[in-house]
């Protein structure tokens, strides 16, 4: 997506499912529209629980993602699902709701809702409240926003069963938006990604239904930052002569660079003309001890540690519960996980292809497929974080 300043979007989302239900009845999508050069995101709340509200909310984002893919107007779009949602005939309310933030141009955020929580708006730690006007599409009150958004500013959409965490439990009425907002409020320069901060908010929701939610909850973060590109080289390549050049490309790559295996730190080290030393702290018994490098930010083992950094990015793409783990360790895998998953917006990956002679080793369980299948793996839940991957072969 082309961008008019060096912002983005990071957003990342969150449910939990009503108690007993295997489906849930929240749904979020996230999409871009190059063409106007916007992103855009939809979650959609289905009436009840279950298999009926897990495919209308499907339904709802999915129809809202189409018209718009299609290059139909946002305006247009809404008012085509709003008159086509039905109406429950007990209840007299609509069988879904939804919320939709727009980013456009990375300059400037829309913002249309229906029947949600009102999204909530987070810059320099304090809430900002967001000038909603109100329209009628379909005899359904819809309420529209804009605003400039600048570096750091977090936009947290959800839906009303985190509202609804604690009735009759920790709170008579439920919890109220000051107590979310004051609560998400002091999480907000930690620095944590759109991820993390969803799931913060939905780790309090849980509790607050005591570990048996009473509705479906979806927590919706998009926080806006500044683009930072990471580099990670791992592996020596084919043709030994090529070592030069790979280092080369690697260190003139603006950005962070993190440097694994034990081959590839020593061909680093006689690159940068300056001395390796590896540190003697096991902080995880499993994974191997880091090592210093000046020039590099990080210096790690290969496979066995990016074999972590694996685990832990697809759990991060699932219910994201190791997070409390690779958020606050010093061994190679949590620092690696923090600066792919919290810092980096744009990842360069620098592949080498040499076999090493002691993987082949048929008692080990390292093989050089499967180092070229944990880079694979592994670029593509980071491309599904909604990171810029782009993987080179040496």
């Amino acid at each position: 997506m082309k961008t008019t300043n060096d912002l983005c979007a990071d957003i990342g989302y969150l449910s939990i499912n009503h108690e007993g239900e295997q489906l849930c009845g929240d749904h979020v999508e996230v999409f871009e529209t190059p063409e106007n050069n916007s992103v855009v995101v939809v979650l959609a709340d289905g009436l009840g629980s279950g298999v009926k509200a897990n495919i209308l909310s499907i339904l709802t984002s999915k129809i809202i993602s189409t018209m718009l893919a299609a290059g139909l107007s946002l305006e247009e779009s809404v008012k085509t699902v709003v008159a086509t949602l039905p109406v429950c005939s007990v209840r007299g309310v609509s069988y879904s709701t939804f919320t939709i933030i727009r980013i456009m141009n990375n300059n400037r955020a829309e913002i249309i809702q229906y029947d949600n929580p009102r999204t909530v708006m987070l810059r320099d730690g304090k809430n900002v409240p967001l000038n909603f006007s109100e329209m009628t599409v379909a005899d359904k009150k819809i309420i529209r926003a804009e605003i400039d958004i600048q570096e750091n500013d977090v936009f947290i959409a959800f839906s009303d069963g985190v509202e609804h965490a604690g009735v009759g439990l920790s709170y008579n009425f439920g919890w109220r938006r000051e107590e979310i907002i004051d609560y998400i409020s002091t999480f907000w320069d930690v620095g944590f990604n759109a991820k993390t901060l969803s799931t913060i908010l939905l780790d309090e929701t849980n509790r607050l239904y005591e570990g048996k939610p009473g509705d479906d909850a979806t927590v919706c973060t998009v926080r806006i930052r500044r683009r930072e590109p990471v580099n990670l080289i791992i592996g020596p390549p084919a043709n030994r002569d090529d070592c030069k050049k790979m280092m080369s490309l690697f260190f003139a790559k603006e950005g962070k660079h993190i440097v694994c295996g034990g081959t590839t730190s020593t061909i680093a080290a006689e690159y940068l003309h300056k001395p390796l030393r590896p540190s003697l702290e096991f902080y995880d018994p499993e994974i191997p001890p880091t090592a210093e490098l000046e020039g590099c930010d990080i210096v790690a083992e290969g496979v066995v540690t990016i074999n972590r950094v694996l685990e832990y990015a697809k759990d991060f793409l699932s219910d994201n519960t190791a997070f409390e783990t690779w958020s606050c360790k010093k061994d190679g895998a949590s620092l690696i996980a923090r600066m792919l998953f919290e810092d980096a917006t744009d990842i360069n990956f620098f592949v080498g292809k040499a076999v090493n002679p002691a993987h082949q080793n048929t008692s080990l369980p390292i093989t050089f497929t499967i180092k070229m299948q944990l880079v694979k793996e592994l670029a593509e839940c980071l491309e599904k974080m909604g990171k810029r991957i782009k993987v080179s072969y040496f």
